[in-house]
């Protein structure tokens, strides 16, 4: 059965970009016969609000979209994934990072356009687990990882129009582009975005991934974690964004396109549909 989800961080309120994403999926799903699911990435505690979180549900009902069972919230499942990672352990693959608290933070968060990943130049990577201090983060050593995996089998396919077809990872690129990773940050109970969304993916049993294609950068992340955690991967299918008259990338500060402006507006579902390039229903 085709499988999707619509994952929000509520950390503000849904945006034209978000509404054409959603909406995306939820005809996909739906023409497919398949599930639409919900979930709510709020694994940031101090940016992730009740009222936002609410928010999306009333801006999703209004678009017309429902989804199937409960929602998924991943700050209720921060236990499940620190439990993952312990399974990393015997394999010597994780190590412990006091690097400063902004630079893990900024480490841990979903990824922005134009914003490649800072590779790590492994500092700590000589630390064995039996060093770790209250707010250490943990880092994949991506090397090691890589070489614990068959590259020859790390790829994964692409169904959007922007980046359509099958992609490998290739190990030198990896190493060049993405490094160690942070994947948590002990004492805080916080969770790296991909991380997570991996995990959630299989627990979710979601068969494709519909999003940005902002997010294209982090797949490999992604599907090596998945490898790792003897996990599937899904079909991806990352779309086009939708910009600002600069051609700039919508972001949460982007009040003026907020769903629930254009609703209070007397805005009407079939026109944000209009807005954003979807044929109506």
């Amino acid at each position: 059965m085709f499988v999707t989800r619509f994952a929000p961080s509520p950390t503000g309120p849904l945006h034209l970009g978000h509404a054409y994403s959603a909406i995306l999926a939820h005809d996909m799903a739906r023409a497919a016969g398949g599930l639409f699911l919900l979930r709510m990435e709020d694994t940031d505690l101090e940016r992730s609000k009740p009222e936002y979180d609410a928010l999306i549900q009333e801006d999703l009902a209004w678009l017309g979209l429902t989804w199937d069972g409960p929602i998924l919230r991943q700050s209720e499942h921060i236990a499940r994934y620190n439990d993952c990672l312990e399974t990393l352990v015997p394999k010597s693959l994780l190590y412990p990072c006091s690097c400063t608290r902004s630079d893990i933070r900024a480490a841990l968060a979903a990824p922005q356009e134009g914003v490649a990943f800072s590779v790590y130049p492994g500092t700590c990577r000589h630390r064995t687990l039996a060093s770790r201090q209250p707010g250490d983060a943990l880092r994949l050593n991506l090397a090691a990882a890589l070489d614990a995996l068959s590259t020859a089998n790390l790829s994964f396919q692409d169904t959007g129009p922007v980046h359509k077809g099958t992609h490998q990872i290739d190990r030198d690129q990896a190493l060049a582009r993405i490094g160690d990773v942070v994947l948590s940050r002990k004492g805080e109970d916080i969770v790296a975005y991909f991380l997570a969304a991996a995990l959630d993916d299989a627990q979710q049993r979601v068969t494709h991934v519909i999003r940005g294609e902002d997010l294209f950068d982090f797949t490999p992340v992604q599907v090596i974690l998945q490898h790792l955690f003897g996990l599937p991967t899904p079909v991806y299918h990352h779309h086009r964004l939708i910009r600002d008259d600069q051609g700039k990338r919508l972001a949460k500060r982007d009040d003026a396109r907020a769903i629930s402006k254009y609703r209070g507006e007397g805005a009407t579902p079939a026109d944000i549909r209009r807005m954003v390039g979807l044929p109506e229903r």
